[in-house]
């Protein structure tokens, strides 16, 4: 009886977040008077809220290694999409290859900073806020004070497109509802050969009861977001973009050799030194990633305003460090997760997104975010002073 108290008791600490983010959606559903679930307005909140994923998943990664965090990926945003305007509108580079040499771009800062914080031993914070200075900087001189605009339709698809649609049925896209079944049937599959490896290893496994229960409520989330995005015009993009990203980094983070270093980084560097963790080249790789994943999300971003501007970026490192924490990553490193993260930001997007609607100020809503944002880091003290 006490061994599945335990169990429930992991479970509830795991899921904590998911459950005030269910919380916060029912809330401003109520308050909003139910424009905040209709079908247009849960596209739109994927649209504006994709870049700000993508950059989450990245600065997870720096935060595992130890609670360090990238403050220049609104700069490189920022520097990346204007580039990548100027190529297209300035020079007449196609398409396709200014979307490689921009993400080329990111790959090269993200080295450049890379190498400062692993191999000069500059602390992360300082690099990067170097790096945020400088990037700002490039930004208003490449676009010497003006915007450039409007951006061709095959740039602009990644963020504002959608999935083609086979068929409508019914007023539904069939094409979403396909993909909704197979990501179903995909997670029950999944589930089911993750609790039957931990039966198989002697490792705790949930109740069946509660398994049953938590495996029929994630799959009516699913299929009723699905629902709600095939009532309108299908799959965003962006939408297509995070979820192939979250597939890989779940996957290289829980399933791989390397996503194994930077946890046991994180969560004694000394320690993963002796075991033979190259820490230098983990911290090296880590922000070379970010730097990709920051030209993605200012290639979005750009591509979503359909200009470049000069103050594009503005404060998106301070979003994508939120999502992580909100989301369970904890502050010291080595504990959290791509999923987790995506909860996170999607609660800010949530919160912020129902603001509006709501018709709050900007001022209020920063403030109510300051709070939210301190308030999981509180609980993520708390819940480490009471495993004590």
């Amino acid at each position: 009886m006490g061994k599945k108290e335990s169990i429930l008791k992991n479970n509830l600490r795991q899921y904590v977040m998911v459950i005030v983010f269910a919380l916060v959606i029912v809330l401003f559903q109520v308050l909003t008077n139910g424009v905040l679930l209709k079908p247009l307005n849960v596209s739109n909140l994927i649209s504006q809220n994709g870049y700000i994923l993508i950059l989450a998943i990245g600065m997870l990664l720096c935060i595992l290694t130890g609670g360090n965090v990238d403050l220049s990926v609104g700069s490189v945003a920022g520097f990346v999409g204007a580039m990548s305007a100027i190529m297209m509108l300035k020079w007449g580079i196609p398409e396709v290859p200014t979307i490689l040499i921009s993400l080329a771009i990111g790959f090269a800062i993200g080295c450049w900073q890379g190498f400062w914080i692993a191999y000069v031993g500059v602390p992360a914070f300082i690099a990067t806020l170097a790096g945020m200075l400088i990037f700002r900087g490039l930004t208003l001189v490449v676009l010497q004070g003006t915007s450039l605009a409007p951006l061709p339709a095959a740039y602009t698809f990644l963020a504002s497109g959608f999935l083609p649609g086979i068929v409508d049925v019914g007023g539904y896209n069939l094409l979403a509802i396909i993909l909704g079944v197979a990501v179903s049937v995909f997670y029950v599959l999944r589930e089911l050969k993750n609790r039957e490896n931990k039966r198989k290893y002697d490792f705790e496994v949930t109740p069946l009861k509660v398994f049953i229960l938590q495996t029929i409520g994630i799959l009516a989330v699913i299929n009723a977001f699905v629902l709600t995005l095939a009532s309108y015009k299908g799959i965003p993009m962006v939408l297509v973009i995070v979820i192939i990203l979250v597939a890989i980094y779940s996957f290289v983070t829980m399933k791989t050799i390397p996503g194994r270093h930077i946890y046991a980084f994180g969560g004694n560097a000394k320690a993963a030194q002796l075991s033979g963790v190259n820490t230098k080249k983990v911290m090296f790789w880590v922000y070379a990633n970010m730097g990709v994943l920051a030209a993605l999300a200012g290639i979005i971003f750009t591509g979503r305003l359909n200009s470049a501007t000069p103050k594009s970026g503005t404060n998106f490192e301070l979003d994508a460090i939120a999502a992580c924490f909100i989301g369970g990553a904890s502050t010291s490193g080595g504990v959290g997760t791509v999923i987790g993260a995506m909860v996170g930001g999607l609660l800010m997007g949530v919160l912020n997104n129902g603001m509006s609607i709501m018709g709050v100020s900007i001022d209020w809503q920063q403030a109510i975010k300051g709070f939210v944002l301190l308030a999981a880091v509180a609980f993520d003290v708390y819940s480490k002073s009471k495993s004590k």
